[in-house]
């Protein structure tokens, strides 16, 4: 990638110069952006643009297209910076592989300390069922081990991290959770949902300082892509919040954020006062809350995905249902009435049902309060309900279709047809917002990009080719879609009053998603 070198000067305005893509339906593609004062104040030609300001500075990037600046719609931020420098265990091929990693890890950490990491998938493993903790145990013994599958719904643990814990023979499964057991009653080493918080409760609390490293290398990775702006979607520590405002008091954050709050630390925003747009203290605009987050269900790797009958077809059950219909409409109410927007994770097809049973009886509130409902995943559904999306937010990670194909043929082959539906949502009048899940996944904007474009699976097969979208319409969920979702009027578009967040592509085509930088005057 060879970008052009970017001059320093003291003018007041820039001139950009560029194949422009705007995402404004009036002129949808221009040469050239004027920008002052962190917004964008004209497009058009050079020449026409010139005119107004013959002395503004000139960025020549000519030969690359400029875009609206890339969001990521749905990210464990700081949970992402963590993952940046535990063991990663992204595309392993077999146990053994994660055996041989975890051998090395321990290696290099004092006896006893624990080893945390994750990103496998039991179908890369080669594994029909779940995995046992003596496998764990056979290369650390010593050291408390908790590996995360790539959805975060299953922990594999070995035995010294379950005997911190206190996990034994007679521990009860917590509600929305399962201790995964062996032929004689005894904890596997596999935990299910709510069941690794039984686990996570004996793992020391990050510092302050750790967690604000975190946050700093999360958002710095994300700016690095290309990214100008992310909504964070808690299911992290109680401190991931505050790290990033925290940032963004002290001049350091790279991004732009929209933050959630978990549905149980919503009386607490009442008792603060906080409402939409609430910002940390200094924050210059860069970050905000704005979501109260719901968990209607698991994830199709960890086999918790709440589903209709016949369920998963290894006969592994209907999944788990986590936060129930009555909680996402009663707190989802309460949420409303504060501004916020109820975000909730389904990702079965009777998650979904239920989300959409909830919500309409939250949809005459939102509408008084100018709140968009918002469903994170919405990832198996049946036909009669993709209808019902329409009017809200559907918030989906196109880089989950690469590794799931394979699964939803061999698990869900009668829902394949409506699996990450986003023609038949578009098409429905859902408002479609991408991003990546990380740490769930990494984001990658190429591999977001041609997943929602090319419907190709990990295994070379597509899946439901006829829901794949165009290049304007992926580009829109990446950038108007998350900020439209935020009620951020002034992002994800270039016209006059917007946000001067860009992101510069080396290429940027249907058959080839190129090289990026974020650009932020």
């Amino acid at each position: 990638m060879s970008f052009p070198a970017v001059s320093q000067t003291s003018s007041p305005l820039t001139l950009i110069l560029a194949r422009v893509l705007t995402l404004d339906p009036a002129r949808p593609e221009v040469e050239a952006v004027l920008v002052g004062g962190g917004r964008v104040l004209a497009t058009g030609s050079r020449e026409e643009l010139s005119v107004h300001a013959p002395r503004a500075e000139v960025l020549d990037h000519r030969g690359h297209t400029l875009t609206p600046g890339l969001a990521d719609a749905h990210i464990h931020l700081v949970g992402y910076g963590f993952s940046l420098t535990q063991l990663g265990l992204h595309g392993v091929g077999s146990v053994q592989e994660v055996q041989r990693r975890l051998g090395e890890r321990v290696q290099t950490l004092p006896v006893g300390s624990w080893v945390l990491g994750g990103g496998f998938l039991l179908s890369e493993l080669g594994l029909n069922g779940f995995p046992e903790g003596g496998l764990l145990d056979a290369v650390s013994p010593e050291h408390p081990v908790l590996l995360y599958s790539r959805d975060l719904h299953l922990g594999w643990a070995n035995g010294e991290a379950l005997r911190r814990a206190g996990i034994h023979a007679g521990t009860p499964d917590p509600q929305g959770g399962q201790i995964v057991r062996d032929a004689s009653g005894n904890p596997s080493g596999v935990l299910l949902e709510n069941a690794c918080d039984l686990l996570t409760q004996a793992i020391p609390a990050p510092t302050w300082a750790q967690t604000l490293e975190a946050a700093r290398q999360g958002s710095s990775d994300l700016a690095a892509r290309g990214y100008v702006s992310a909504h964070t979607m808690a299911f992290e520590g109680p401190d991931a919040p505050r790290a990033l405002a925290t940032l963004a008091a002290r001049g350091e954050l790279p991004l732009r954020i929209w933050a959630c709050l978990p549905h149980e630390r919503l009386h607490l925003a009442r008792e603060l006062g906080l409402g939409p747009g609430s910002r940390g203290q200094g924050s210059g605009g860069l970050f905000e809350f704005g979501g109260v987050k719901f968990f209607a269900d698991g994830a199709l790797g960890s086999r918790t995905a709440w589903l209709h009958a016949p369920g998963f077809a290894d006969g592994s059950g209907t999944g788990i249902a986590l936060d129930s219909p009555d909680t996402i409409r009663e707190l989802g109410r309460q949420a409303l009435e504060l501004g916020f927007t109820p975000v909730t994770h389904a990702i079965g097809d009777r998650a979904n049902t239920e989300v959409l049973n909830a919500y309409d009886d939250l949809k005459a509130l939102a509408a008084r309060q100018g709140v968009r409902l918002r469903v994170e995943h919405a990832q198996h559904l049946r036909a009669p309900d993709i209808a019902r999306f329409g009017g809200l937010t559907v918030s989906a990670q196109p880089i989950h279709l690469q590794a799931d194909g394979a699964m939803i043929r061999s698990l869900l082959p009668h829902l394949e047809a409506g699996s990450y539906a986003f023609r038949s949502l578009l098409n429905a009048g859902a408002l479609l917002a991408f991003g990546s899940d990380a740490p769930v996944a990494p984001p990658d904007v190429q591999a977001g990009f041609l997943a929602a474009l090319t419907r190709m699976g990990d295994d070379g097969l597509p899946l439901a080719p006829g829901e794949a979208l165009n290049l304007n319409e992926v580009l829109h969920a990446f950038t108007r879609g998350p900020a439209l979702a935020a009620g951020w009027a002034d992002e994800g578009h270039i016209v006059p009053g917007a946000r001067a967040a860009f992101t510069l592509w080396d290429h940027l085509t249907a058959d080839r998603v190129g090289e990026r930088r974020a650009l932020v005057l």
